[in-house]
C-alpha cells in the first residue's frame, strides 16, 4: 500500500519531483525523461507510467529552468523516444506477441485481456489511425503498437502513423506545458491539471464503453425488426 501511495504522490506531484531531479542531476534529466517515455511506449508490460503528465511537466520545467532544460532539445529527444518506443513495441509484437500473450505470472496474465480487447476494439473502429489516436489514451498507447505487430500491419504504414502520432502527442503536451506552465493558476494547481489531462485522455475509453453498453443495446436486432 505504501508503494501505491508513493506512486500516486509521484504522479500528482510530478512537477515537484521533476524539478528536484533537474536540480540534483542536471543534464542527466534529459536521459531520465527519454527513458521514461521510451519505456512507457516501448515496453508492453509498462502501460502505467505517467506519459501525458510527464510531457506537460517537462515543458513546465523547461520554462522554469531554461538554463538546465532547453525546450527544443526536450521536444526532439522525447520525439525520438516516442518513435523508437512504438517501433520496438511493434517489432516485439510482430515476432514474439503470440508467445507473450500466453505468459502468466502467479496465475495472472502478463497482459490483461481486457486491456488487449479494448485496444483491438480501437483497431476495428479506427484502423491504422489508431496508432495516432492511441498516443493520447493511457494503456491503449502502450498496447497499440504491440497489437499492430501481432496483426502484422504493414511496417511502412505503421511507421508513418507512428511519426505523426508522436509529433502530435509530444509537441502538443510539451509545448503546452512550456507556455501554460508560467500561468500562476496552472503552476499552482498542477495536481488538478494532471487530473484534467487524465480525464481528457480516458474520454475515448469512456465513450467506447458507453457506446458498447448502452447505444448498441438500443439498436434492434435484425430478427426483431422483421
Amino acid at each position: 500500500m505504501e508503494v501505491f501511495d508513493q506512486f500516486i504522490d509521484l504522479f500528482v506531484h510530478l512537477d515537484k519531483h521533476l524539478g528536484q531531479i533537474i536540480q540534483d542531476y542536471g543534464a542527466w534529466a534529459y536521459v531520465i525523461l527519454f527513458m521514461i517515455i521510451f519505456i512507457e511506449t516501448g515496453v508492453v508490460f509498462m502501460p502505467f507510467l505517467p506519459g501525458d503528465s510527464l510531457l506537460f511537466a517537462a515543458g513546465m520545467m523547461a520554462a522554469k529552468y531554461p538554463e538546465s532544460l532547453n525546450i527544443w532539445l526536450v521536444v526532439i529527444l522525447l520525439l525520438i523516444a516516442a518513435i523508437l518506443g512504438d517501433t520496438c513495441n511493434y517489432l516485439f509484437g510482430r515476432y514474439f506477441g503470440h508467445k507473450v500473450l500466453g505468459i502468466k505470472v502467479m496465475g495472472t496474465a502478463l497482459i490483461k485481456p481486457e486491456h488487449l480487447a479494448r485496444t483491438q476494439g480501437f483497431y476495428e473502429k479506427y484502423g491504422p489511425s489508431t496508432i495516432i489516436i492511441a498516443r493520447f489514451v493511457p494503456i491503449v498507447r502502450t498496447l497499440a503498437p504491440f497489437v499492430a505487430g501481432i496483426a502484422t500491419m504493414n511496417y511502412s504504414v505503421f511507421f508513418k502513423f507512428n511519426i505523426i502520432g508522436a509529433i502530435l502527442w509530444v509537441v502538443s503536451l510539451t509545448i503546452g506545458g512550456y507556455f501554460l506552465g508560467n500561468i500562476p493558476m496552472v503552476r499552482d494547481n498542477f495536481e488538478k491539471v494532471v487530473l484534467a489531462i487524465i480525464a481528457l485522455s480516458v474520454l475515448p475509453i469512456v465513450w467506447q464503453f458507453v457506446k458498447a453498453k448502452f447505444v448498441s443495446s438500443e439498436v434492434p436486432k435484425a430478427s426483431e425488426s422483421i
